[in-house]
């Protein structure tokens, strides 16, 4: 998985179509898959990590026809957290004990699956027959403390969040991650349950895609436009656009159509764009062919899409930055993270806006977690009931530019 040669300055890289299936919380089921390029799984692959749970789901995941697919680990797996297995693992698996290095090592020497540690790669599909594109991912297992479970931080410790959540790569495509950030499909009956460091890291990442998983009630998509202009508010959205699942009721996919044929392309590139030009753009959604330089094939089918105001969090509710007042002679840093604005100005988070990053405006998010309740509320409860897998169509750039279009 190599990385792409670099496209030509002051040039667009020619894009093509990438479908990824996304889901998580399968907890030991196997639900049919739709076909896709990509295939990625949020964690909770299994109830309690047991050898034999593992076995089932990457025996499942191996044999699924897709020519890339990417797992993280989840807090109900809990012999992939070495750490937590040694200290809390008898209480779980007292009758028959674990080795939690055999379970990980079903993961990590798999040959079709990668297996991503609170890490990145970058991708490249080389199949004569996919999309021949590229993309870097990041993903990690990583949830804030809610009782005794796998690969938790103290969630009221920012500091903690902030340090975990800084190690995504600025650069990065997809953010996979088990659980939700804050206020973005984290509801639950218990209230929002998301980290809102992630949520701050992720508005100066801005991906294309940010998946989870974790909070079963809150599956579904959305996406969010992210405010590059405001130089007073940290990390501040513009505004979010509901999804509504094709797929309810029906045998059709729940798909997300993100690019340019669709009509509403996702407005995201790495291209530099002017700051008055990225800010005249507002909460409006962007007209098709405008997002990445790619050119819509048709137009769209409905008009422009209603933003609802974006939810309002602790750090996004009228926090004014004492960066934001201080001297001429202020240095970029800790001061003035979450900042919009110039990004030449020593004001701004100059590492989240410059060096061509204004174009990354919006995010999908995406909770695609498969099973409709938690296991604490399942319990035998009678035959589980299942979601459909979550189907999203992207446009990304082809590192083979010589390569004819593959056959939809």
């Amino acid at each position: 998985m190599a990385e792409p040669e670099e496209s030509r300055p002051g040039t667009s890289p020619r894009t093509r179509r990438t479908r990824f299936v996304f889901i998580s919380d399968t907890h030991n089921c196997t639900p049919k898959l739709p076909k896709g390029d990509v295939l990625i799984h949020c964690g909770d692959l299994t109830n309690m990590g047991s050898f034999t749970e593992l076995s089932k789901q990457v025996s499942w995941l191996e044999k699924a026809d897709f020519e890339c697919k990417l797992v993280v680990a989840g807090n109900h797996d809990l012999t992939l957290d070495t750490d937590f297995f040694e200290e809390y693992g008898r209480y779980f698996h007292n009758k028959t004990p674990q080795d939690p290095a055999r379970c990980q090592e079903l993961l990590t020497g798999s040959e079709s699956l990668v297996y991503l540690q609170h890490a990145s790669r970058q991708v490249r599909l080389t199949s004569p027959t996919g999309p021949r594109t590229t993309f870097s991912v990041f993903g990690s297992p990583y949830t804030p403390s809610y009782g005794k479970w796998a690969f938790q931080y103290e969630g009221d410790d920012e500091a903690a969040a902030d340090a975990i959540w800084a190690d995504i790569p600025l650069d990065t495509d997809v953010v996979v991650t088990h659980g939700p950030a804050h206020l973005h499909r984290d509801e639950s009956q218990r209230g929002a349950q998301g980290c809102e460091g992630l949520r701050r890291a992720l508005w100066r990442v801005r991906p294309k895609i940010a998946a989870c998983g974790h909070i079963h009630d809150a599956r579904g998509v959305e996406r969010v436009r992210w405010d590059l202009r405001n130089k007073h508010v940290r990390y501040k959205e513009l505004g979010v656009q509901p999804w509504e699942d094709p797929g309810i009721g029906n045998e059709k996919n729940s798909l997300v159509d993100l690019t340019a044929k669709g009509g509403n392309p996702l407005d995201h590139s790495n291209t530099d764009t002017d700051i008055d030009t990225a800010s005249s753009l507002g909460a409006s959604a962007v007209p098709a062919g405008q997002a990445g330089q790619v050119t819509s094939s048709r137009p769209s089918s409905s008009s422009s899409p209603s933003w609802l105001p974006p939810h309002q969090s602790a750090s996004s509710s009228g926090e004014a930055s004492a960066s934001a007042s201080a001297g001429a002679g202020a240095q970029p840093g800790i001061g003035t993270r979450g900042l919009s604005g110039d990004p030449r100005s020593a004001r701004s988070d100059q590492s989240a806006l410059g060096a061509g990053r204004l174009g990354r405006r919006e995010t999908c998010f995406v909770n695609c977690a498969i099973q409709t309740v938690s296991h604490a509320q399942h319990r035998g409860a009678g035959p589980r009931v299942l979601n459909k897998p979550i189907v999203v169509d992207v446009d990304l750039p082809v590192w083979d530019t010589d390569s004819a279009p593959a056959t939809p």
